[in-house]
């Protein structure tokens, strides 16, 4: 039987630094991301796709709120801006995937699946905001729709300004996991768990939405442990995981331990909104059955020492 790979796009993947988030310049980085993959269909592997969405949910918030404001158009939840920018990313990912798989002379289906995943309505994420979204502000700017639209604004760790923070809930169960891995097994690429799932909860009834953003990377890691898959990695824009990041201390990690990654994890070595999440995710993966889990950017999965790998104590 084929190895199976779940992969996890980071926001770099789709949108970068200093990007206005046009139609194109997604489209193009999404391709680059793409080709990056080759090694994968090379070495005969089976690939699920889960990608994020933070740029553009909060994008298309804004879009909502300025047609409100403007034109009297009601805006949407944010359960709904997750299921548009589902439908939106995965479309431009299948677009790359069915370019290189052409360039090739492969023929490979590739499936978007629109996903929704259950979480609990009293968790503590609700609370206390996290996750960011949308564009990049300046302090001043934070400040100021804040106290005039409302919602909470963090600093990005990475130094690149202040973005709105939504609650990210913890992603409980995947809805369709089961087709998902019937469908990866058969030989088709499949696209999943986009910008973390749709979030809802389960009531007395039934299912539906609530307002948050589950984190891409957990929710990712979640359909790898439930699909047994073989490998799993996280795309995001730096090529190794680090400690004293961006300090004269700093120290790329090769491969670590679970241990060594919750101690890193407890020390305040990876900041919230960035690398802590990705770092939960692949401590879950590993401590639930998985075989190793690898952070890296796109530009370096050819490179066999690339990347930061966490393995079972």
């Amino acid at each position: 039987m084929k190895k199976l790979a779940v992969i996890a796009f980071g926001g770099n993947a789709l949108l970068r630094n200093n990007q206005k988030g046009t139609y194109q310049e997604q489209l193009e980085n999404v391709m680059q991301t793409c080709k990056s993959l080759r090694q994968f269909y090379e070495q005969d592997y089976e690939l699920v796709i889960g990608h994020g969405n933070g740029p553009q949910v909060g994008n298309v918030m804004l879009q909502h709120d300025a047609g409100e404001k403007q034109y009297g158009v009601a805006a949407m939840p944010m359960d709904l801006c997750v299921a548009e920018t589902q439908g939106s990313i995965a479309y431009m990912i299948e677009l790359g995937m069915r370019q290189v798989f052409h360039e090739r002379g492969i023929d490979k289906p590739v499936i978007s699946l629109v996903t929704q995943v259950v979480v609990d309505e009293n968790d503590p994420a609700f609370q206390n905001p996290t996750k960011p979204v949308g564009p990049y502000y300046t302090r001043e700017e934070a400040a100021h729709f804040q106290a005039t639209v409302g919602g909470k604004y963090a600093e990005d760790p990475k130094g690149n300004g202040w973005r709105k923070v939504v609650p990210s809930p913890k992603p409980l169960e995947i809805m369709n996991i089961d087709t998902v891995g019937t469908l990866a097994r058969s030989g088709k690429v499949v696209i999943t768990c986009g910008g973390g799932g749709i979030p809802v909860i389960r009531g007395k009834s039934g299912i539906k939405g609530i307002e948050a953003v589950i984190d891409k990377d957990l929710a990712s890691a979640l359909a790898a442990v439930k699909l047994q898959a073989d490998q799993f990695y996280i795309l995001t824009d730096v090529p190794k995981v680090y400690i004293n990041f961006k300090k004269e201390n700093e120290q790329a990690l090769d491969q670590i331990t679970v241990d060594e990654a919750k101690n890193y994890l407890a020390a305040g070595h990876f900041t919230e909104g960035s690398m802590a999440p990705k770092i939960r995710a692949a401590i879950f993966y590993v401590e639930n059955g998985g075989k190793e889990c690898i952070i890296t950017e796109a530009k370096s999965l050819e490179d066999p020492k690339g990347g930061t790998r966490i393995v079972p104590n």
